[in-house]
């Protein structure tokens, strides 16, 4: 029960900083672009609190916190408002007559607060705790695996896999992960000592991937890194905003060209376990994980796909090209599709939640 309450928790207060931050962007930029905002919500549902402030906004938390989201005055069009919210608008302060640039910034700006918000958590990070460091030293050995097998100890520094220099733990998962059931030799550095162990590289266990991996069996030592100065933190912050950016998108370029399979996708169940997971470290693991999570939403808003912001972005630059807005039943339609791929998006990672959680093993073995 206590760690069920932590997940639920942890989950909620991730998602809550998160989705609040992107639509803080959105809120912001309007105000910035002379537009009103008339809802600022976070959750879905009938509103459990709600409130409203000078400017006429109306702020709002619902019971279902898996979004949120901001409604600027007069976002419908003349084309789909009705009379009363027509007579309503005030003039000056919609967003459908602000120029398409204004339009574009209001939108644009929730992704960029959740790269603004990983930059921030990142920098607080190296300042305050310093970046952890990842040793090419041996910690553990897993019972049976090719380390194992081949007689590393903790303590050992593998200098080179055959042929190939690892000079870093991240040199040597690279030279393993490519050569699955290879037999070759490890070059390893024991208490001053060079030492040459036979070994055959072993394949990790269902890792989803179209093609097996290569594995040892084997953990590195982390250091506890030390603070930096801020100028210093700022500058580690913004390269780990980028080499995270980096890092998912290459992960989904995996998943499209076929080296991982799509069960790598997961959801919100996913993201609620490993919330819990991780608050069980401490406060400055949740504050990491948040900022891989913040790079990620905001990526996943920028994808050119109707209802994102990434695909009303599309329809803007079009009007910026064209001279006047996409067509009306073009972007119904788009939005039609954007909602079925998203939905659909939706169900298929859950399902693979759901799966990993092993839900339905167990119902199979019920009904057996």
């Amino acid at each position: 029960m206590h760690d069920l309450i932590r997940t639920l928790l942890a989950f909620v207060v991730v998602l809550g900083v998160l989705v609040f931050i992107h639509e803080l962007g959105h809120y912001l930029a309007a105000r910035w672009r002379g537009v009103k905002v008339e809802t600022f919500s976070i959750g879905f549902g009938p509103p459990l609190l709600k409130w409203q402030d000078r400017a006429g906004t109306e702020w709002r938390v619902g019971p279902i916190p898996l979004g949120g989201f901001v409604k600027p005055h007069g976002f419908e069009g003349p084309d789909e408002a009705t009379p009363e919210q027509q007579a309503a608008w005030e003039p000056g302060r919609t967003f459908h007559d602000k120029p398409v640039l204004s339009r574009a910034i209001i939108i644009l700006a929730g992704p960029v607060f959740n790269f603004l918000l990983a930059f921030v958590l990142f920098t607080i990070l190296f300042a305050t705790c310093g970046q952890p460091q990842v040793k090419n030293e041996i910690g553990s050995v897993m019972a049976g695996s090719a380390a194992a097998t081949a007689g590393l100890k903790p303590g050992d520094t593998i200098t080179a896999v055959g042929t190939q220099a690892t000079p870093s733990a991240t040199s040597v998962q690279q030279a393993i992960a490519g050569d699955p059931n290879l037999a070759t030799v490890l070059h390893v550095k024991r208490n001053g000592q060079d030492v040459t162990l036979p070994v055959t590289i072993g394949t990790a266990p269902d890792s989803g991937a179209a093609k097996p991996s290569g594995q040892l069996g084997v953990t590195f030592v982390t250091e506890a890194g030390q603070p930096v100065s801020l100028p210093v933190a700022v500058v580690d912050g913004a390269n780990a905003t980028w080499s995270t950016t980096v890092q998912t998108l290459d992960g989904l370029w995996q998943i499209i060209c076929g080296r991982h399979t799509a069960r790598d996708l997961g959801g919100p169940l996913r993201i609620a376990q490993l919330s819990g997971q991780v608050a069980q470290y401490g406060f400055v693991s949740l504050l990491s994980f948040m900022a891989l999570l913040s790079v990620n939403l905001g990526l996943i808003n920028l994808f050119p796909v109707p209802i994102l912001d990434g695909g009303r972005l599309v329809f803007y630059l079009a009007e910026a090209i064209r001279g006047r807005p996409v067509p009306k039943k073009i972007q119904e339609v788009g939005f039609q599709a954007g909602f079925a791929l998203i939905a659909g998006l939706f169900l298929f990672s859950t399902f693979n939640d759901l799966s990993s959680f092993g839900l339905f093993r167990w119902v199979a073995s019920l009904a057996g």
